[in-house]
């Protein structure tokens, strides 16, 4: 199991809780961190543009990215929504291991490309 993290902004504290919850309500992500108090500078439609946000840290798997992301989508109020993965190089076992329990369910439903193979089990998750 590789562990992602997934950055994504939303326009208010209500549009965040909203999408995280859905996101661990589904098992599309183990976890998800909730940070306000953001202010955004952003080139849109050719002009700089200033704007609050709140941004999530969700905790997945490699796998799950690609449902998460068209979730995240379809809950979304914009048209061109932040959703950045980044991937995870190492970190606590016990954590990661935690994220892949809470997210089997879901992979399980997905294809074999997120599955580990003989050659996954070793080294860093």
């Amino acid at each position: 199991m590789q562990p992602v993290i997934l950055y994504i902004t939303a326009a208010t504290p209500e549009e965040a809780a909203s999408i995280g919850r859905t996101l661990v309500e589904e098992r599309l992500a183990a976890c998800a961190n909730i940070l306000g108090g953001i202010t955004a500078f952003y080139r849109w439609e050719g002009a700089v543009q200033q704007g609050a946000e709140t941004a999530l840290i969700v905790k997945t798997r490699v796998g799950l990215v690609e449902p998460a992301t068209e979730r995240i989508k379809a809950l979304h109020g914009s048209t061109c929504p932040c959703v950045v993965a980044l991937p995870v190089q190492g970190g606590n076992p016990d954590f990661l291991d935690w994220i892949a329990a809470e997210t089997e369910s879901r992979a399980s439903q997905q294809g074999p490309g997120d599955r580990q193979g003989p050659s996954d089990q070793q080294g860093t998750p």
